[in-house]
């Protein structure tokens, strides 16, 4: 129906089609698939991450496709999400519910804006601890921790990334950029 909100349930209904979908404010958006450079990218980064927190039990990292329902009306599918061992409860069997403690969008043309702006206030908005932004045409990781409800920039890391939810751990970009 026009002028209603979506949420889970009508998002669900959505055909496969191989672009992504996520839902934010109730409204339906639309991307298409990551480019083979982002997906490099992420690929690497997603191993590092869970070299350094899945394997030693710390948290959970997944990569997309995963829905995260942050809110009835917003759903979307970071490329990169870390939840640690304190907040598991979010994890369900078919999504996540609620905020993960971080959060990397991979910066495609087709999705900077969405994901610097539109993105960047719902994380926010939500409580997600951490949201990093990667650059891959850059080669930077823009680094944002959530403090007293806002995100500050805490880093525009490119040679090393030292996680603000987990200050032990501390990825090499020059492996991510490879």
């Amino acid at each position: 129906m026009f002028g209603t909100k979506l949420g889970y349930a009508e998002y669900c209904t959505i055909p496969e089609d191989g672009l992504r979908h996520e839902v934010i404010d109730g409204v339906h958006f639309v991307n298409p698939a990551p480019t083979p450079r982002h997906q490099s990218v992420s690929s690497a980064l997603n191993a590092l991450l869970w070299q350094a927190i899945d394997s030693p039990g710390l948290g959970r990292v997944m990569a997309s496709p995963l829905d995260v329902e942050l809110a009835d009306h917003d759903i979307v599918q970071p490329d990169i999400v870390v939840v640690l061992e304190d907040n598991m409860d979010v994890i369900t069997k078919s999504r996540i519910v609620g905020a993960p403690d971080l959060v990397v969008e991979i910066l495609s043309a087709s999705t900077e804006k969405h994901d610097r702006e539109r993105k960047f206030a719902l994380y926010e908005k939500s409580g997600v601890r951490e949201y990093c932004i990667v650059d891959t045409a850059d080669r930077v990781v823009l680094q944002h921790a959530l403090v007293d409800g806002r995100y500050e920039l805490i880093a525009n890391a490119r040679e090393k990334l030292r996680l603000h939810v987990l200050p032990e751990v501390e990825i090499e970009l020059a492996r991510v950029w490879a």
